[in-house]
């Protein structure tokens, strides 16, 4: 049985350095492009005929798109609506990503803290930048809440800041933890598969439950990750 760790090796396709600066495109780059190029097709696909009286197929992303635009509405407010479309791309690339990964032969780049902690510092980024367009100086009470007096301002503002830049971590940590484990389990498994021949339809028979568990983990991974990013989004356009 294979190191079932050398899945997540990021290997290089196609070199390309840039004053001295590796800039090369990689598997992880790869499945990042045909994850985006997927949902391009999905929904070109499923909206190519789109009629008053949904079908099944245009019911697909305009259940999607009710989904998110419910999640927002609730977890943010009406005044976060005007967000949704940075909102609905972060819940697709994510959802996507990690269904792509699932498949054979393919890289599942949710699985990396880098690639993941880079969309959740951009996340990050949005709320900061959101928070200060909409509330000005008044963003600033983020980091010493209402009824705090101002003697406690030395301690409680490095607390404020410190959870702050924690949000992308935990953001980042819950999803590669999830996709990481996930997908050595059933590299483990499927490595049993074959070592045991006829004797590995028990093996099998559980690597199958578990792709069947992946992918619910894989969208129920997207949904919390969107969720958080709405409650984090909110904390910016409100004060405590």
């Amino acid at each position: 049985m294979s190191n079932p760790l050398e899945q997540f090796e990021i290997k290089t396709l196609l070199p390309i350095d840039l004053s001295h600066y590796d800039i090369s495109f990689s598997n992880s780059s790869l499945a990042m492009s045909l994850t985006v190029v997927s949902i391009i097709v999905v929904f070109a696909l499923c909206l190519r005929k789109a009629t008053l009286v949904p079908n099944l197929a245009q019911s697909v992303p305009e259940a999607l798109y009710e989904f998110v635009y419910n999640l927002i509405k609730n977890n943010v407010g009406k005044q976060g609506l005007k967000y949704f479309s940075f909102i609905f791309c972060l819940f697709l690339y994510i959802a996507f990503g990690n269904l792509f990964g699932l498949f054979p032969y393919s890289f599942t780049f949710t699985s990396h803290v880098a690639a993941v902690g880079a969309l959740s510092l951009l996340a990050l980024c949005f709320n900061i930048c959101v928070g200060v367009y909409n509330r000005k100086w008044g963003y600033l009470r983020t980091f010493l809440p209402k009824g705090i007096p101002y003697a406690l301002a030395p301690l409680v503002v490095p607390i404020e800041m410190i959870s702050l830049i924690s949000k992308p971590f935990s953001l980042t940590v819950r999803l590669v933890a999830n996709m990481t484990v996930g997908h050595i389990m059933l590299k483990i498994l499927g490595g049993f598969v074959v070592a045991l021949g006829v004797l590995g339809i028990v093996p099998l028979f559980f690597q199958a439950l578990i792709i069947i568990f992946e992918i619910f983990i894989a969208v129920l991974q997207a949904f919390i990750y969107t969720v958080l990013s709405c409650i984090y989004l909110g904390d910016a356009l409100r004060s405590h």
